[in-house]
């Protein structure tokens, strides 16, 4: 009964009955919109009009701060905040000011409370956008950007109504070009864009034209937004930019493969450009090993940065732009320590108010040393999403930076750092995964707390792996319980592992593809990666042919009075892509797995009566004896062997080698035995108990033929029958290490 009573309350503020419904399944929401409106009907009665209705909705739906319900219900009832954009700048009042009391006159002023915009504004103001792009509108009529004309006097009139003043732009602009011709009604022709990547094609249709962020949902509008969308024009030309910007204190996964792909492919696709920028704001935990890791990544995936910048580039003009904050009013040094602000819901600080000047002087004296480590931050005076109050923007470190060595002792954060360093190198898509999400309105908040310009930044899901770990803390763990060697060992999701273990970056670049760009996270199973890398191998690893597990043969009729050359193609399929020459000799060896004594139903290998193949000699081997050492083991063979096509063809045919390499052949498994070693439901004991003890074996004396004598590391093979092998960098002069890629067929139970 209480559901029916809320379903008929949401529809009569002005919810559809399916908006209604969905409401009603968070139950949180429920309550908060079902108190606002209880609230308003003490003043307007039962009925409440769409038009508030509507606000009172989105009023419920973004407040996080549940104390100022009441106190902005009445205002929305009264009628002083009565359109969305006053709504807006309401809640980011509240938002920004979570101290009592709420100082009313200046909250009305900031909301526009009281403000009357008249039809007569409205219309100079129109008129004045239409007047600067009067020569483009005649050119391009109706096809001309109309919303360009309503975000210039929106930006004049910042309280006016969206729909008067799209009234009125509808009314100049047919008062000057007259009613629509039949060219006007044709399809804007387009210059054709370079085909767009399957990690791009979900995503374009919701990111924004260059030039146009003040349409992006929650973007906020200065009266200087305009001007400096205007100015980053002329910068860039209309040019799409995009950045990568990892952290350079770990080694990149296969998570930051889907960020490459998307970040580098969406510029090029759209004949942008991509910087690489690395944040190197945290001087404790950054290493020279990682720079030269990341660059060697991105380079190995096929992409070239148009530049490779650093956070530290910019570390003059960030402090200036904090000195700015703080005359502003809009930030202040605080000694509250580390465990005082954790959590999302900490008590205002104690020096959130103290004097500007006080500020400016103590931040100075931060940058001088003066204070130690912890006993001095630089906050900013807003709050995210996510509840965090006062984000902070410097921290005292006194650890050398690795390019500005001892110049500095205080250091910018991520979340002061991140969205100026964009607006510097005038990115006009800011890529970032979701989880950074909580951090929009900070970014929106700080480009336009300093009247710089602000680009849009943009969420997408991560992408993780069942069976696989890729936090740098819990791969340090790894590495450190000796359950893995390094960063690099194949068994890993990391991009240098995957290269390791002979994971071909197209075949990377193609599983990114195929994941695609989608908002909610994307967890994947480690076969699909596989099928992506066959599909690769199959067409570019040369055939060769080794045996794990060796069994001596002898042929007691060899055909010729020395050994043969064998013409192997690299390619079987395709005979046109080349040939290797191996040795075909008295003595071959032979899997120990192809030789049955007494063999089961099935078996068609070699076995007393059942002679096989050898594969490309043309020949076929039958048993004449087993010698068998003390133990009863079976030590060689002895056979004949006759043409091929001199008599029945055998049931199968397998690989051998004669006169081979020997060689350390490495078989990879999955490392993790549950698919979320890191779900304490999955595996209570946590990640570090669920390993795989037989996640390697080695084999240590395996032969390959001689035609892979001259690999060198990184180079693949399909070794026939067996899978797919890529030399390890652990290879030197006296043996070659093989690292197992993938199996021949799919197998979910290996990785």
């Amino acid at each position: 009964m209480a559901a029916l009573d809320s379903l008929s309350l949401f529809t009569s503020l002005g919810l559809s009955e399916q908006k209604a419904r969905e409401t009603l399944k968070n139950s949180a929401l429920s309550a908060q919109l079902r108190e606002a409106a209880t609230q308003a009907q003490q003043t307007l009665g039962s009925t409440i009009d769409k038009a508030t209705g509507i606000l009172l909705y989105g009023l419920a739906s973004r407040l996080r701060d549940t104390r100022r319900l009441s106190f902005l219900v009445s205002y929305i009832a009264s009628k002083k905040i009565h359109t969305e954009p006053q709504l807006s700048a309401a809640l980011e009042y509240v938002r920004s000011h979570p101290l009592d009391p709420i100082d009313t006159v200046d909250f009305e002023r900031e909301c526009g409370v009281g403000v009357i915009v008249t039809p007569e504004q409205i219309e100079e103001a129109v008129e004045a956008a239409i007047n600067r792009h009067r020569p483009q509108l005649l050119v391009e009529r109706y096809h001309f950007n109309m919303g360009l004309l309503m975000g210039e006097a929106r930006a004049v009139l910042k309280w006016a109504d969206g729909k008067m003043i799209k009234n009125e732009v509808d009314m100049q602009v047919l008062h000057l070009l007259g009613p629509k011709m039949e060219a006007d009604l044709e399809k804007k022709f387009k210059v054709a864009k370079a085909r767009l990547e399957e990690t791009d094609r979900r995503t374009a249709k919701d990111v924004m034209e260059n030039g146009e962020n003040y349409k992006t949902p929650g973007y906020v509008v200065t009266p200087h937004t305009m001007n400096l969308l205007k100015q980053h024009l002329e910068i860039t030309g209309g040019q799409v930019r995009t950045r990568f910007p990892p952290e350079p204190n770990g080694i990149l996964h296969i998570g930051h493969a889907k960020a490459i792909n998307f970040n580098f492919g969406y510029a090029k696709a759209n004949n942008g450009i991509c910087f690489l920028r690395f944040d190197d704001t945290n001087p404790e935990k950054e290493e020279a090993k990682f720079f030269t890791a990341i660059c060697d990544m991105v380079a190995w995936l096929g992409y070239t940065p148009y530049k490779v910048t650093y956070a530290s580039d910019y570390f003059d003009q960030l402090y200036a732009w904090a000195v700015e904050l703080i005359r502003r009013g809009l930030a202040y040094v605080c000694h509250q320590r580390g465990e005082e602000l954790k959590g999302h819901n900490t008590l205002p600080s104690p020096w959130r108010d103290r004097p500007m000047e006080e500020s400016l002087l103590l931040f100075e004296a931060m940058r001088k040393g003066k204070f130690s480590e912890g006993e001095a931050t630089l906050r900013m005076k807003l709050v995210m999403e996510d509840g965090k109050m006062d984000p902070v923007a410097y921290r005292v470190k006194y650890t050398p930076h690795h390019r500005t060595g001892d110049k500095w002792c205080i250091y910018p954060t991520y979340d002061y750092t991140h969205c100026l360093c964009d607006s510097i190198e005038q990115i006009t898509h800011s890529l970032c995964t979701k989880e950074f999400q909580a951090r929009r309105s900070s970014y929106f908040w700080l480009c336009n707390a300093l009247d710089v310009y602000c680009p849009v930044q943009w969420e997408y899901g991560r992408l993780n792996l069942h069976y696989a770990v890729v936090s740098k803390r819990k791969i340090l763990q790894l590495v450190a319980t000796g359950a893995v060697r390094d960063w690099d060992d194949p068994r890993l999701f990391t991009l240098t592992a995957l290269r390791r273990r002979g994971f071909p970056p197209e075949a990377i670049n193609n599983f990114c593809a195929r994941v695609g760009v989608t908002v909610a996270q994307t967890t994947m199973e480690p076969h699909l990666l596989e099928a992506c890398v066959r599909d690769v191998l199959n067409d570019t690893a040369p055939r060769a042919m080794a045996v794990l597990e060796s069994l001596r043969v002898i042929i007691t009729n060899f055909p010729a009075a020395k050994s043969l050359d064998i013409q192997v193609p690299n390619f079987p399929a395709d005979e046109t892509k080349g040939f290797h020459q191996v040795p075909f000799a008295p003595i071959v060896f032979i899997e120990r797995t192809d030789f049955k004594e007494e063999p089961e139903p099935g078996f068609k290998r070699l076995a007393w009566g059942q002679p096989v193949g050898l594969r490309h000699t043309g020949y076929v081997i039958e048993l004449q004896h087993v010698v068998k050492g003390p133990s009863g083991c079976v030590e060689s063979l002895e056979v004949t062997c006759r043409r091929a096509d001199a008599g029945e063809k055998p049931k199968a045919f397998i690989h051998w080698v004669s006169q081979p390499l020997m060689c350390e052949v490495r078989l990879y498994e999955r490392l993790f035995q549950h698919k979320n070693p890191e779900d304490p439901t999955e595996v209570p004991g946590g990640f570090l108990s669920d390993l795989n003890l037989a996640s390697l074996h080695v084999v240590d004396a395996a032969l390959v033929d001689c035609s892979v004598a001259l690999a060198k590391p990184f180079d693949k093979f399909q070794f026939e029958r067996l899978g797919y092998f890529s030399v390890d960098p652990d290879s030197h002069q006296g043996k070659l290490v093989f690292n197992r890629t993938v199996t021949l067929k799919e197998d979910p139970g290996k990785v």
